[in-house]
């Protein structure tokens, strides 16, 4: 019994570093979609056009799941052999989870800002971008460390 419930667990970081980047996206997206919704409203009350160009905002988080599954399917070969990283999955998951959750926080911000003011489109991808180059180094050191074990 002991020996099927480790096997069960062997794939826990796999999973981990697809499932918590997701839940961090799901996070993001859903705050900065919530702003962009009170953006537009408050448009449409004032007869003004609503801008489409929030949806960028919006969409910024989701991108940490795509790392997420990159780093997973890396980490399958391993597993295939033998090798189970849990720690590897679960911190690399949530550090990118957590980025796309705090991009998504900002997304909001500069949806409500942009829908108020109509101005700072770049300036506001910026901060989304900076923000994401977390996401992107806990990729990338993560792709190396693996690489070299």
């Amino acid at each position: 019994m002991e020996q099927t419930m480790a096997v069960n667990f062997n794939d826990l970081g796999l999973i981990a570093s697809l499932a918590l980047s997701a839940v961090g996206s799901g996070l993001g997206a859903g705050v900065a979609g919530m702003a962009a919704v009170g953006a537009w409203k408050k448009a449409f009350a004032q007869n003004k056009a609503a801008s489409f160009m929030l949806v960028a905002f919006v969409g910024a988080p989701l991108t940490q799941t795509i790392y997420g599954m990159i780093i997973m399917n890396k980490m399958v070969e391993f597993a295939l052999k033998g090798t189970y990283l849990w720690s590897v999955g679960l911190f690399a998951g949530l550090a990118m989870g957590l980025s796309a959750y705090m991009q998504g926080k900002a997304g909001a911000t500069a949806a409500d800002a942009m829908g108020e003011t109509g101005k700072g489109f770049g300036n506001y991808l910026v901060v989304l971008g900076i923000i994401e180059t977390v996401a992107l180094f806990v990729m990338a050191f993560t792709m190396t460390l693996l690489g070299k074990l």
